[in-house]
């Protein structure tokens, strides 16, 4: 009998800028496939968090090479589309993505397999294009309609790319519904991973309340600000910084502190010993507010996205359900009235199931199946010994997509 060989992988990511939360999921990655090389259009990460990369080799575009991109790299999304369709991957068995933005969009030969762990579609050409252009002020004019062209030609490119990707894996129920309505695909879900270990339980917390994010418009860092202005009897913490820092700044309220950006130890002193944690983003996941669990801290969220899936209301956190001030105000009052109910062994224990290893478990089991099934497909028996997964063989396995449904995150579900 012929057996196929080892089959090789190659990381596929948007960009590394910084060390957030999609950089934190290629981290991971990174360590399951050892011997993976890992494609970016372009590398700017910081020497002091390159430690992520784990001495991989990083395989830039040529956009790496262009004057100015290091500062101006978000106005290059017309061209993204071009530039991550030159990687040549041709000589890799399996291309597993990373993606956000244009990731998804490498090209493949028939023979390969290419799975992709998608954050979100692209947010500002699909679902949130109007809320991007007002908060852009696009509305009107020959600007406006210059955007509204390119964010329609990214549209038609990205559901095209979305079509080459063989198995799609989503971060979340919630882009589970975004990839499905966007690109008329379904996906397998498997949590991002949470360093749950570098933020520890503490028991002990403080009369303050605390949020965290980069300061931009869609964090609604304003609406937390403006309901403490309502309770000034309580006090908030900001930690973060963003275009948004200097306009909340103004007019500050006495009870509301902005820290601007700190370090993980400040950030994580202030987490384990807030009362509990402010949310209010719509977002896709949301790695920071099972951070904060993972301090044994509630959280109050807006009750819509991510949110919905790592908090659980009454245990956990509580739910708000307006992005408003006073819906905001109105949850801070009832989670007073309940605080003494929040264990925080419970929330603790909550947050560790979304603790790293459990992520590259599930990953590698979606990508070992995939790759079973595609081999299946093509009539070609399974290889008896070690892939660059650790040097552990790809077993033959079949499956199905409602196989991973339910058994790729059992404690999850709980």
């Amino acid at each position: 009998m012929t057996f196929t060989k080892t089959p090789s992988i190659a990381l596929v990511h948007d960009w590394m800028a910084t060390y957030a939360g999609s950089e934190k999921v290629v981290e991971q990655m990174l360590a399951e496939y050892t011997d993976a090389p890992l494609h970016v259009l372009f590398d700017f990460l910081p020497e002091a968090e390159r430690g992520m990369l784990r001495g991989h080799e990083v395989i830039t575009s040529w956009l790496q090479r262009l004057p100015l991109v290091r500062k101006k790299y978000r106005g290059l999304l017309p061209i993204l589309p071009l530039a991550v369709e030159q990687f040549d991957l041709g000589k890799y068995d399996i291309v597993l993505s990373s993606s956000h933005a244009v990731a998804k969009g490498v090209l493949t030969r028939a023979g390969q397999l290419h799975v992709c762990y998608t954050h979100t579609p692209i947010r500002y050409a699909w679902d949130l294009q109007h809320q991007y252009l007002q908060e852009s002020r696009l509305t009107w004019g020959v600007r406006s309609l210059f955007a509204r062209m390119i964010l329609h030609y990214i549209r038609i490119w990205d559901y095209a790319a979305a079509q080459r990707v063989d198995v799609f894996v989503a971060n979340s129920h919630y882009i589970a519904q975004r990839i499905r309505k966007a690109y008329g695909r379904e996906s397998v879900v498997v949590y991002p991973p949470v360093d749950v270990e570098k933020f520890q339980l503490c028991y002990d917390k403080e009369d303050y309340y605390l949020t965290a994010s980069r300061l931009v418009p869609y964090k609604k860092v304003d609406i937390l600000i403006e309901a403490f202005r309502r309770m000034p009897e309580k006090k908030l913490v900001v930690i973060g910084d963003g275009p948004m820092y200097k306009s909340l700044a103004t007019n500050l309220p006495a009870n509301v502190e902005m820290l601007g950006y700190q370090s993980d130890d400040v950030l994580i002193d202030k987490m384990q010993h807030a009362r509990a944690f402010l949310f209010a983003a719509e977002e896709d996941f949301g790695i920071i507010p099972v951070e904060a669990q993972a301090c044994g801290t509630p959280v109050i969220a807006y009750g819509r996205g991510g949110s919905l899936e790592t908090v659980v209301d009454g245990v956990t956190g509580r739910f708000f359900a307006e992005q408003t001030a006073e819906s905001v105000k109105a949850a801070v009052r009832s989670f007073d009235t309940e605080y003494e109910t929040f264990d925080p062994d419970e929330i603790r224990a909550h947050a560790e199931r979304f603790n790293p290893a459990r992520f590259r478990r599930e990953l590698a089991d979606v990508v070992e199946r995939s790759w079973q099934e595609f081999q299946d497909s093509r009539g070609i028996p399974p290889a008896p010994t070690g892939t660059n997964r650790r040097n552990q063989s790809f077993a033959p396995i079949s499956y199905s997509p409602a196989h991973f449904e339910s058994s790729c995150q059992p404690e999850l579900q709980k």
